[in-house]
């Protein structure tokens, strides 16, 4: 079985609770198409090509599904297996979007996204967050600490290209919105 089957089955058994064997994948896209929304009715909106993207994982499979995605689009694809790694690289290649995995070998990625927001060099660059994990804290926590969006794994290239969407500027660069204060001074007139 492929990877990309794999990844399908992931998400149909999540879905729509039906379970499968492999006699039975080859019928998986027709059943995720009718349980799906029909994403083709409105047009996508994809940053500019050449965009320098980063991904961070520890799955050598999931690097390779976000690249697939990615560079089929247009997108310049970094990857590092380790947080460590891909700080360095975002700090030496101009990255302009970042995939940030919570669940790292040695540093994991809420230290990660503390030392890209603390880090000159990065601290403008978007970061999107992603897990296997189902705890809705992690989102939170992801957003409390500057993520500018969060995805859990298995996703889909719909999901990806979503994500990148609601960041994007009108030039199709991908900008990272600092949150506000929660409590702003006061200004007199």
């Amino acid at each position: 079985m492929g990877i990309f089957s794999r990844f399908f089955s992931t998400f149909a058994r999540t879905q729509t609770g039906v379970r499968t064997d492999p006699q039975t994948e080859a019928t998986l896209p027709n059943q995720l198409s009718a349980t799906l929304p029909e994403r083709r009715r409105r047009r996508r909106v994809d940053a500019r090509r050449g965009t320098r993207a980063l991904i961070i994982d520890d799955s050598p499979t999931v690097l390779a599904v976000f690249e697939k995605f990615l560079s089929s689009t247009g997108y310049v694809v970094h990857k590092a297996l380790d947080a460590e790694a891909g700080l360095e690289i975002a700090q030496q290649q101009s990255i302009e979007i970042i995939f940030l995995d919570i669940m790292l070998p040695g540093m994991n990625g809420f230290s990660a996204l503390r030392h890209l927001r603390r880090d000159l060099r990065t601290r403008d660059i978007p970061v999107i967050m992603i897990t296997g994990n189902e705890q809705a804290l992690e989102q939170f926590y992801a957003g409390k600490i500057g993520a500018d969006g969060f995805m859990k794994k298995p996703f889909t290239r719909s999901d990806l290209f979503l994500q990148i969407e609601g960041l994007l500027d009108q030039d199709l660069v991908p900008r990272h919105l600092p949150r506000p204060a929660h409590n702003p001074p006061l200004q007199h007139a």
